[in-house]
């Protein structure tokens, strides 16, 4: 890597740290071509993003973001994963190192708040972005559900009772 590709790779991870909402710290064990192609396709597929990166430029590249803590993970053999949801990349992560004892999470980060590893599992068992928000949709919903019924049910009772009475007289 010459300068002005170290340059261009540390703006990208910097334009990373300044837009994503968690980022999680993993060290590689020896992972195959196969699981590190598998893992990549999960984390596209939860809406997050995994690269591995040299440490020294990662350490450039956070400097002056929230990240800044995470300068203490970044030894060894390590990949970053990050994603906008504060959830995403923390779940996706914790899956994949069940199947697998070749990747183990070192900590991360969410804003300024610095996460352990355990930190970053109680993380990955909270509901996703999207699933809080259909949970708020369907609270949303219930109530005018609810009235619609309480609306209708006058009207039904009515009919009821019409056809009730209907059926006396004939």
């Amino acid at each position: 890597m010459d300068r002005s590709q170290k340059a261009e790779s540390v703006a990208q991870l910097n334009a990373v740290f300044n837009e994503v909402g968690v980022v999680v710290i993993t060290r590689n064990l020896g992972l195959s071509v196969a699981q590190s192609t598998a893992l990549r396709g999960k984390m596209r597929d939860a809406g997050a993003s995994y690269k591995v990166a040299k440490n020294r430029l990662a350490k450039l590249a956070v400097k002056d973001t929230a990240y800044e803590g995470i300068t203490d993970f970044l030894t060894g053999p390590t990949a970053i994963a990050a994603s906008v949801d504060p959830v995403a990349a923390a779940k996706a992560i914790v899956e994949f190192a069940k199947t697998t004892d070749k990747i183990e999470i070192v900590g991360g980060s969410m804003g300024s708040q610095v996460l352990t590893p355990e930190g970053v599992k109680a993380l990955a068992s909270m509901p996703s972005l999207d699933e809080l928000r259909g949970t708020l949709v369907g609270l949303v919903q219930a109530p005018a559900t609810k009235l619609a019924q309480l609306a209708t049910a006058p009207a039904a009772k009515l009919a009821r009772v019409f056809g009730a009475y209907a059926k006396e007289a004939a």
